[in-house]
């Protein structure tokens, strides 16, 4: 059995699930008001027979709803891999290392490469492009690539900080909350983690 959640971790975990599901369909409403709701994905359009006759102001680039349901998947996005341990961590050996510090630090990885590489990118840069972690923010708000290489090496953080807890290693509780700290939104779990490892060495 995996250790309980304490309380405010389980209703931030079970909340984040349902905000997920919300921030989807507040994507999917600017579907049916705006032609191009994400101009960064101009193929992202319905026809307009289909569409609501209401346009939706924009934040920035983005339609009112969809900059809502982004921020919503941005701030719940880290309940997926609590909920996966909750529900699945007891049924591997490295059940914690894997959800709460591996996955994340994959996610990371995964966007960063996405953000730096492969997302088109809109002009001018804006203060409220979507981002999983804060140096991804000032990566994707400034498109200074010091700011991906940093992202870049908290992700590396995140790798070692893994390895340590998958060995048992007495370093791997600060690991992790440096990893989780520098790493939030994205890194709760690993710092959560990190924080409970800390607490058990402790008593």
């Amino acid at each position: 059995m995996t250790d309980p959640f304490p309380g405010w971790l389980d209703r931030y975990t079970t909340g984040g699930l349902y905000a997920l599901v919300a921030g989807t369909g507040l994507c999917l409403v600017a579907l049916v008001t705006n032609p191009i709701p994400d101009p960064s994905f101009s193929w992202m359009t319905l026809p307009s027979s289909i569409r609501l006759p209401i346009r939706q102001p924009r934040i920035e680039h983005w339609p009112v709803t969809y900059t809502i349901g982004i921020w919503l998947w941005i701030g719940s996005f880290p309940a997926l891999f609590l909920a996966g341990y909750r529900r699945y961590g007891s049924r591997s050996g490295f059940g914690a290392e894997l959800w709460l510090a591996g996955l994340p630090t994959l996610a990371m990885l995964g966007w960063t490469t996405y953000c730096r590489f492969f997302w088109p990118k809109l002009q001018p840069p804006t203060w409220n492009a979507p981002s999983y972690t804060f140096a991804c923010w000032f990566y994707c708000s400034t498109y200074d690539v010091v700011w991906s290489n940093i992202a870049y090496g908290i992700a590396l953080i995140g790798i070692g900080a893994t390895a340590l807890a998958i060995r048992r290693d007495s370093r791997a509780s600060a690991a992790l909350v440096a990893f989780g700290i520098l790493a939030l939104p994205l890194g709760l779990p690993a710092l959560f983690e990190g924080y409970r490892r800390m607490r058990r060495e402790h008593r």
